[in-house]
């Protein structure tokens, strides 16, 4: 299993770094835009309105097309992207938790699931515009508290953080993975080479305690995130979203902490711009 998953590592990012950073924005628009259809359509298929996955994962796929030919045609509205990043941060803040205390990660149905998978993909669109730097900073900090919320778990955990949801996950998991974050978050901020990632933009227009704070609770969101499509797939029976990816399993499963991260951090980089 371990050789599966490593393998699929690497050939994501022979994909997606050079999307990043080698080719003009258009290119992982495309390619994104491909992975949350395929993740729409496993959202969907975990639903009990399951008959509607095909047509789900069509529906943003067109929509993505539309929206990047409007913006190759040099077409913008940042007011436009602040409501919808602040929409968007504001349901995973407010209504994420309150998901997960009803243990009800279905409501909304294949629609919702479109709109929210939809609003991550902008938002990962967008950060590329702004700069490859900036975008792969934001996806950094997921990973960057997953990874330390794994080992820290290992080490310490204890206490379960939502037993009838993910019970492999613990407090002690979630508090060294936000810490973790704080602790890279503050020491990436102080390298002039990566001036124009998040931790630094962030240190730059809020000042490092905020910054932290803003860091944090990016972290914080990816493991509501993490935990919402943990529920969809309990609710359903299901162990992974998909068998896409050997190892991982499917898109849904390594892209669920990014769908109300992306958002924030892209909200956060309009206010301070």
């Amino acid at each position: 299993m371990l050789g599966k998953r490593v393998a699929t590592a690497l050939v994501l990012l022979a994909i997606l770094l050079p999307t990043i950073f080698v080719f003009p924005p258009l290119a992982w628009g495309l390619i994104t835009l491909a992975f949350l259809g395929v993740a729409a359509w496993e959202w969907i298929r975990l639903l009990p309105s399951r008959q509607h996955a095909l047509t789900g994962a069509a529906a943003l796929v067109i929509a993505g097309c539309l929206m990047l030919t409007w913006r190759e045609q040099g077409q913008t509205s940042e007011s436009g992207l602040l409501l919808g990043a602040s929409v968007l941060s504001l349901f995973w803040v407010l209504a994420g938790p309150r998901r997960l205390v009803r243990q009800d990660a279905s409501s909304g149905g294949a629609l919702l699931a479109c709109v929210l998978l939809f609003g991550c993909w902008v938002a990962l669109y967008e950060l590329r515009v702004l700069g490859a730097v900036l975008l792969l900073s934001s996806m950094a900090v997921i990973w960057v508290a997953d990874i330390a919320a794994y080992f820290f778990g290992r080490a310490f955990g204890r206490r379960k953080l939502a037993p009838a949801i993910s019970p492999g996950k613990s407090w002690e998991g979630a508090i060294g993975g936000l810490f973790a974050v704080s602790l890279i978050g503050a020491a990436v901020s102080g390298v002039p080479a990566l001036a124009d990632s998040l931790p630094s933009r962030l240190v730059d227009g809020l000042g490092l305690p905020l910054a932290l704070l803003a860091l944090i609770g990016i972290a914080a969101l990816s493991i509501v995130g993490d935990l919402h499509e943990s529920l969809l797939k309990r609710a359903a029976g299901a162990k992974d979203s998909g068998t896409l990816l050997p190892g991982h399993g499917g898109v849904l499963d390594r892209i669920d902490a990014l769908i109300p991260t992306m958002p924030a951090a892209l909200l956060l980089y309009l206010l301070l711009g």
